[in-house]
Parts: structure tokens; sequence; C-alpha cells
């Protein structure tokens, strides 16, 4: 079954992740892992007249059922800015096919093969990989050892650039989990990176904790259209959850956070 042109050419993460190519600036990805997140999330876009990219863990699948999906989709389509759903770090095929075939889904980062990615464009969905892994350890991430030794070689960009995914995720220092280590990006790697994969595929940063502002637009300028972030708008919803838990009724509880994730997602 081919992927009709148009089917692909409209998938709304590839628009979203194509015009801040274009307009070089850079789009949010964020995790979600409820409702008041996702419902936050929406609000900030919309407030901030910005794109957003919505992204899953795996286990919004298996744990969820995909109903955490369908409500973020369904959101997501009333919403008056562009906004798209992603499932992140999907390793397994088993889950992979799963959203495919029948979550609304826009794109996935996959467990890359030539089959997968086919797979997946045949229905319409846009693909992500990350050659070799991220240092670093998250939901849905495995550890590796040895920065330097996991920086993604050319000779990757080429393999992956080969099977056909639209989003590349490369490793050039950057670290996933709670490091936050910003001194040893390798803009000039980036840089060359961009080059090699051309203008159909865009690039994705992954492990953004403890960027500071002027480091973003850093890696922006340098390529990346897709910014991956997790805890950069979520820290402050946790930290209100904890300290007002049991203090005061649930329903402004869940109040509080949205605010709290509006706000710092702004931001």
């Amino acid at each position: 079954m081919a992927v009709l042109p148009e089917r692909k050419s409209s998938n709304r993460t590839i628009q979203i992740l194509k015009a801040a190519e274009q307009g070089n600036y850079g789009v949010i990805a964020a995790i979600a892992y409820n409702l008041e997140q996702i419902f936050g999330l929406i609000r900030a876009a919309e407030e901030a007249r910005s794109p957003l990219i919505i992204q899953f863990f795996p286990w919004a699948i298996t744990f969820w059922d995909g109903l955490i999906v369908r409500a973020a989709a369904e959101a997501a389509s009333k919403a008056s800015v562009p906004i798209s759903i992603h499932l992140d770090h999907a390793q397994d095929e088993a889950d992979i096919k799963r959203a495919a075939d029948t979550l609304p889904i826009d794109s996935i980062m996959i467990g890359i093969t030539t089959r997968l990615v086919e797979y997946c464009n045949e229905r319409g969905i846009a693909t992500e990989a990350e050659p070799g892994r991220i240092e670093g350890a998250g939901d849905g991430v495995v550890d590796t050892a040895g920065l330097e030794a996991s920086k993604t070689t050319p000779e990757e960009v080429d393999e992956f650039n080969a099977t056909g995914v639209d989003s590349l995720a490369p490793e050039f220092g950057n670290m996933h989990g709670e490091f936050g280590a910003t001194d040893q990006l390798d803009f000039e790697q980036l840089e060359k990176i961009q080059k090699q994969i051309g203008k159909r595929v865009t690039i994705a940063l992954h492990g953004t904790n403890g960027y500071p502002p002027n480091l973003m637009k850093r890696c922006i300028a340098a390529g990346a259209a897709k910014i991956n972030v997790n805890r950069l708008v979520l820290d402050d919803y946790y930290i209100d959850l904890q300290s007002q838990v049991g203090k005061v009724p649930h329903i402004t509880l869940i109040k509080q956070g949205v605010e709290k994730v509006v706000n710092q997602t702004k931001e």
C-alpha cells in the first residue's frame, strides 16, 4: 500500500517543522503525562500564538490503552494554532504498529528499520530516528556509555537518511536525563549534519534540560527545528503539586497545575 503524496504532505508534524525551518525558529515538542498537562500545553500554545507538538512515551499506549492520546488529539484538532501528536522513543515494533494502525498519531520516533519507516509512511505518519543512543536516562530511553563515542557519525547520517525518515535526532554532545550539561555541545558537528541531511529531513533536538535561552537559540540557528522538552515545561507543575497536595481541594490543585504548565510553557 503506497502512501498518497497528498496524504503525507498534509501530515501536521511535517507541516509544523517545515514552517519552522523556513521561518528559522524552533517548535516545542513537549512530553505530557496527564490531562492537566495536555490542557496546559495547548492553552499555552494558543496564548503564545505558537505551533506545538505534544509527545507521549509508549506507556501512554500500553497503560492508558491510547485513551490519553485520543484525548490530546481531539483537543489539538480544536486548537486555534497548529498542534500535532507524536509518539516518542517507540522501540517496540508492536507498539509502533498499534499506534500507526489505531491511534490519531501524526508522527512516531521509531526503532529504525526501513520496513518500519515504510509501514508508517503507508499510513501517512511521519517518522523520526535517533542514530545510536543519546547519553543518559529518561522514560523510554536506554543508557549508553561514552559521550564522545556516541556522537552521530556522517556514515550514520547517510544510513538513516536512506531509510526515508522525516526527522533526525543527532547526538552532538546532548544528554537525556537530569544532567543539564551544556558545555560539550559540538555545534560544528551539528551544522555539518544539517548540511548533510539536506532539505527533506528536519533536525530534532533531544536532551534540553538545563539549556538557557541563548543556548537554545544557538541550537536552532544551527538547524534544530523540533525542540524536545520534558521537565523544562513541567518543573513548576510538580513543585506546586508536591507543595499543595492535601492542602487544597483536588479541583483547585488541578486548576493550579494547569496554570503552572501554561505559564512555564509560554516562558
